[in-house]
């Protein structure tokens, strides 16, 4: 599943119900410019992000799709 698929199903998910709109005002941004997050013709900014995990209260790592028990390089 790729990011923007995961943040139109977190919004769907959401009770009470989350719509585009809210999730712009959020994010200080317009619904239709939210709009193309969701469907993958805009990229998400890093700023958008830190903001969606937590209202959503979930991990980058989670929204982006990466797995759970990555290694990370030893500096």
């Amino acid at each position: 599943m790729e990011y923007y698929e995961k943040l139109r199903m977190l919004r769907e998910d959401r009770e009470p119900k989350t719509t585009q709109q809210n999730i712009a005002d959020l994010l200080g941004t317009t619904q239709q410019y939210y709009s193309q997050y969701e469907n993958g013709s805009r990229k998400l900014p890093l700023e958008h992000l830190t903001v969606l995990c937590k209202f959503y209260g979930v991990s980058a790592d989670y929204i982006l799709g990466l797995p759970e028990n990555l290694k990370y390089p030893k500096r």
